[in-house]
């Protein structure tokens, strides 16, 4: 069922029909009224014509709420000049034009307006007899007046506070839309970076096992036969891997969280080992103090020598590489260094899509990565990675 409040804003003309009735008759009824023992004032009619007046202004007091309150102030102001005692029954139609003016305009001409109307209406309800009773004449049409507009002026500040709320709702919508597109398309390149991780670094090095299976083939048919060994778990390795991270996607609810650990430093002894079976051999040193890494932090470090040895499975001139991990009191730093071979130089200028996403990874946890490009024979992959992340450091614009 609906309110009242519902149906005054549905049906605006009814309601101001049904207000300026009531408002005439009660017009009617306070021009005839006189305590005991008083004189009828003379010009009742004129009375009645000019509250019918300020009555039917009103229908225009939601378009022209200024021009209604002077046609009412001028109609009560002719009434109490005309000795008539301006009770509320009277005053109504000034009283719901003030309203209207108070909750349609702002609070600078709502005041202005309001004061010169009620101090007209005062000094009419006073006249020119001062009396014993001038106090009460003058602080009754003073009060009846002040109070829609104060009820006028707190309605205007209501419906602007729920405008302000609504806004905010609204905003806080789009917000939370804008960021859960955001959201999607950080996930889509955290596991495309995943994705190429995995693909290029397993790829890479089953290439290599295949190359050098085929080198060695006729002369040493033993190692050609443990390389191919390694090749197979190679390739399955990959296809586990590609089955986890797409079954990422496929997952929801609880059935999302039983996939095995992120990768970490831990696994770093297998990375290495596989890169070994590819024909690329690759020295390890570690300096400072090992310790325990958030987790982020630790699997950015894993993919990023992974990505790292994977071009120098592809690229190094002879097969050979270099890992430094350096722990500091603040920072872990990574270097992996291998020999460039000369039909390397020309993809110096156009970094793919590896070193890419390695800078991504170094950026998401608050760290820094560089790629040397200086035009030597040496290519080397330096990060530094805070041991206590926090916010991602600002990316240069491309």
């Amino acid at each position: 069922m609906a309110s009242l409040e519902e149906y005054v804003e549905r049906y605006p003309r009814l309601t101001d029909v049904v207000i300026v009735v009531a408002l005439l008759g009660g017009a009617v009824i306070g021009a005839n009224l006189f305590g005991p023992g008083e004189s009828r004032p003379q010009g009742v009619w004129i009375a009645e014509v000019a509250t019918g007046i300020a009555c039917l202004a009103l229908f225009k007091a939601r378009e022209r709420p200024r021009i209604t309150v002077v046609v009412a102030t001028v109609c009560a102001v002719v009434t109490g000049g005309l000795g008539f005692v301006l009770s509320p029954l009277l005053l109504a139609p000034l009283m719901v034009a003030l309203y209207w003016l108070a909750a349609a305009t702002d609070s600078r001409t709502t005041w202005a307006y309001g004061g010169v109307a009620t101090t007209l209406v005062v000094a009419a309800a006073v006249g020119v007899t001062l009396d014993k009773m001038v106090a009460l004449r003058a602080i009754g049409p003073a009060l009846w007046l002040l109070l829609p507009l104060a009820m006028g002026s707190r309605s205007r500040l209501r419906h602007a506070w729920l405008e302000a709320v609504q806004a905010r709702a609204e905003h806080a919508e789009r917000t939370r839309e804008e960021e859960a597109r955001l959201r999607v398309t950080e996930e889509r390149m955290r596991i495309a970076r995943d994705l190429h991780d995995v693909v290029a670094h397993h790829m890479a090095v089953a290439n290599a096992q295949a190359g050098t299976a085929a080198h060695l083939l006729e002369s040493n048919p033993q190692l050609t036969k443990k390389i191919l060994t390694d090749l197979k778990a190679t390739t399955s390795s990959v296809m586990l891997e590609l089955r986890d991270t797409v079954g990422v996607l496929r997952k929801t609810g609880a059935g999302a969280d039983t996939l095995e650990p992120a990768p970490g430093l831990a696994q770093l002894p297998t990375l290495l080992e596989s890169c070994r079976s590819a024909g690329l051999a690759v020295d390890v040193a570690v300096e400072g103090e090992p310790r325990d890494l958030p987790p982020g932090v630790d699997l950015t470090a894993y993919r990023i020598i992974q990505e790292a040895l994977t071009n120098a499975t592809k690229y190094s001139a002879s097969a050979t590489a270099s890992v430094c991990l350096r722990y500091s009191g603040t920072k872990l730093t990574i270097t992996v260094t291998n020999d460039r071979r000369a039909d390397d130089q020309p993809r110096r200028g156009s970094p793919g899509y590896g070193i890419i996403g390695m800078r991504e990874r170094a950026h998401a946890v608050g760290g820094d990565l560089r790629v040397s490009d200086s035009g030597d024979a040496a290519f080397e992959v330096v990060t530094a990675l805070p041991l206590h992340p926090h916010a991602p450091a600002p990316q240069a614009a491309p």
